[in-house]
């Protein structure tokens, strides 16, 4: 894919526009470290002011999508509209943890069509339309991405996001376990072939929804937690399920075997 498309590259001009903002506030939180009330504010405000920025810079692309960022129940059942987290991983930004991103994604007909995830502080940039393959951006090229191709589950590395049963369950399965605190960033390392699995409980479908593409595009498989029967997909049954267990093609039934076990 030697260039991006129209609506991809309008989603990643908001993208990184709103990020600006937000890296300087980032690096403004060092200054409020001793104030609890203060982190938390001021997280609040960048947090909006990321929203607004996106919304500003969509709604000249895409004026007639509704932008839908913190009410499940604003979602249409069907239609067209954006999914957006403006700040996925919040704790960790308010806590000067650089492990947060953008998510946005972009829904057509009700099918998730394009996603786009960037890390500010990383500067790394995911992104995918559907039916294209999923990307990281270079200086120059843009990488394709393909999911670990790990066969071992007792050796997998996974990034789990979840309650405590869940991080059990994930822990008797393999040691290798990571707990990062933006699963729009994990499910877009996933992709990237970082980790070898994500499992994530409690998920709103806009922090999910760019990964969930991005993960698909890049070879890898995403069902709902408690589901055996992985032989075929439904996205979006999982995305507003919001239990989410993504992994490849060779670990997808131990996995879901192993996370629905009582």
């Amino acid at each position: 894919m030697a260039y991006l498309s129209i609506a991809l590259t309008n989603i990643v001009n908001a993208v990184k526009k709103a990020s600006v903002a937000l890296t300087r506030d980032f690096n403004e939180l060092e200054h409020l470290q001793n104030s609890v009330h203060g982190e938390n504010m001021f997280a609040v405000k960048s947090h909006e002011k990321v929203l607004n920025t996106i919304r500003e810079e969509l709604s000249k692309f895409r004026p007639e999508y509704p932008i839908i960022a913190s009410k499940a129940d604003e979602i249409p059942a069907s239609g067209n509209y954006f999914l957006v987290s403006p700040i996925n991983g919040f704790a960790n930004f308010a806590h000067g943890n650089a492990s947060f991103a953008i998510s946005v994604a972009m829904v057509e007909n009700s099918v998730i069509t394009d996603g786009v995830i960037y890390s500010p502080i990383y500067d790394e940039l995911f992104f995918a339309e559907k039916g294209s393959g999923a990307f990281k951006e270079g200086f120059r090229n843009h990488e394709r991405l393909r999911v670990a191709g790990a066969k071992n589950a007792e050796k997998a590395l996974l990034s789990c996001n979840a309650d405590i049963e869940v991080l059990q369950k994930a822990m008797s399965l393999s040691p290798n376990v990571v707990v990062k605190g933006s699963v729009a960033l994990e499910l877009a390392y996933m992709a990237a072939g970082k980790v070898d699995a994500v499992i994530a409980t409690n998920n709103s479908a806009f922090g999910i929804a760019a990964g969930l593409l991005i993960v698909k595009e890049a070879g890898g498989y995403v069902f709902r937690l408690g589901e055996t029967d992985v032989r075929s997909e439904d996205v979006n049954k999982v995305l507003f399920d919001g239990n989410i267990v993504v992994t490849n093609e060779a670990l997808r039934q131990k996995l879901a075997d192993a996370m629905a076990k009582a």
